[in-house]
């Protein structure tokens, strides 16, 4: 598996712009380029770290654009773009907790 890691610096006002097209790319890619999906975060230091996994490198590098108004919403509410940080997953414990019982 492999897994990439964005950080942003979001122009003020902009956040909501942000997590709206975050949400339309990343619901695009995983259901056209058959990524695992994502995590959009905040960071205790104002900028944002998103969390993507793909099967693998060659998936990720082949899948193209299945939004591109949802991305030129991202473009809009970036400011600044870090480096992308590329990853090998070693070993995943990362766990979804259970579904709540609800009635």
């Amino acid at each position: 598996m492999f897994a990439m890691v964005y950080r942003w610096r979001v122009r003020p006002g902009k956040e909501q712009l942000l997590i709206d097209g975050w949400h339309r790319v990343t619901m695009a890619i995983h259901q056209e380029c058959g990524s695992y999906g994502s995590r959009l975060h905040k960071a205790d230091d104002g900028t944002w770290v998103a969390y993507a996994r793909w099967p693998d490198r060659e998936t990720r590098a082949t899948c193209g654009t299945p939004d591109p108004e949802g991305e030129a919403m991202m473009r809009e509410a970036i400011l600044e773009y870090f480096p992308e940080t590329r990853l090998t997953i070693v070993d995943d414990l990362l766990a979804e907790p259970e579904p709540e019982v609800v009635g």
